[in-house]
C-alpha cells in the first residue's frame, strides 16, 4: 500500500457521537494511542443521516472532528470505532458510511490491520455488549484482527459503571449528562495505548501490500 513517505502511522478513531457523551470516550481512546511513541491518533466523526433526501449537511463540521473520507480508512494502521446504542445496535450514521466501505473490504485494504469498538448507553443494561459485539462484525468481514479489553485492566473487575472485555463503555445517563468516570476513562485509554501498540506490531503484516 502506497503511502507519503513523511506521513506518521496513524489510528483512525471513528465515531458517531449525539450528545457528546461518545466523542468524550473517542477523545480518551486517541489520548491512549497517542501515549505510544511513533503513532498518532486522528479523530473523525460521520455525519448524521436524515429520512429527509434534499437535507444537506456542510462538508466540514461546525465544531469538532471532522468528517471521515475514505482515504482516512485506506491509510490508518488501525481502527477504533465508536457510536452510541440503538437497540443493541450501532447508530445509522456510522452504519451508513461503514457501508459505502466495499471497495476497501474488495480489495483487503483492511486485513490484517487491529481493530476495537467502544460505545455509550444512557441506562447500565442498554445494550453496551450487544452494540459492540455488532459492530465487530464489519470489521471481521473486512479481515481486520479484533483487539478487545483484556482482563489485565483489573478495572473491569471493579467498575460500577462501563467497561467490558469487548471494549469500553460508557454509562451516560437518561440525561447524557454523566460524565466519564475514573474507570471508564482509564479503560479507554488503556484500549487505546493496546491498540495503539499493536497496529505498530502488525504494521509489516499489511505494508507490503
Amino acid at each position: 500500500m502506497t503511502r507519503p513517505a513523511s506521513e506518521t502511522p496513524y489510528v483512525l478513531v471513528l465515531f458517531y457521537s449525539r450528545n457528546g457523551a461518545t466523542r468524550e470516550m473517542a477523545e480518551q481512546l486517541a489520548a491512549g494511542v497517542e501515549s505510544i511513541s511513533g503513532i498518532a491518533a486522528r479523530l473523525r466523526t460521520v455525519p448524521p443521516v436524515s429520512t429527509t433526501c434534499e437535507a444537506v449537511d456542510p462538508e466540514i463540521p461546525a465544531e469538532g472532528a471532522v468528517y471521515a473520507t475514505l482515504e482516512d480508512l485506506r491509510h490508518c494502521y488501525g481502527l477504533a470505532l465508536g457510536s452510541p446504542t440503538r437497540f443493541g445496535n450501532m447508530a445509522s450514521p456510522l452504519k451508513y458510511f461503514l457501508d459505502t466501505t466495499s471497495e476497501l473490504w474488495m480489495n483487503g485494504v483492511l486485513a490484517d490491520k487491529p481493530a476495537t469498538a467502544f460505545t455509550s448507553t444512557a441506562s447500565l443494561h442498554g445494550g453496551q455488549e450487544a452494540t459492540l459485539l455488532t459492530m465487530l462484525i464489519p470489521l471481521l468481514h473486512h479481515g481486520m484482527v479484533y483487539a478487545g479489553v483484556p482482563y489485565r485492566e483489573t478495572r473491569l473487575l471493579t467498575t460500577q459503571s462501563g467497561g467490558t472485555p469487548y471494549g469500553t463503555s460508557h454509562l451516560a445517563g437518561a440525561q447524557a449528562d454523566r460524565p466519564l468516570d475514573d474507570d471508564e476513562t482509564t479503560l479507554a485509554r488503556a484500549q487505546g495505548e493496546r491498540l495503539g501498540r499493536l497496529a505498530l506490531a502488525m504494521r509489516s503484516l499489511h505494508e507490503a501490500t
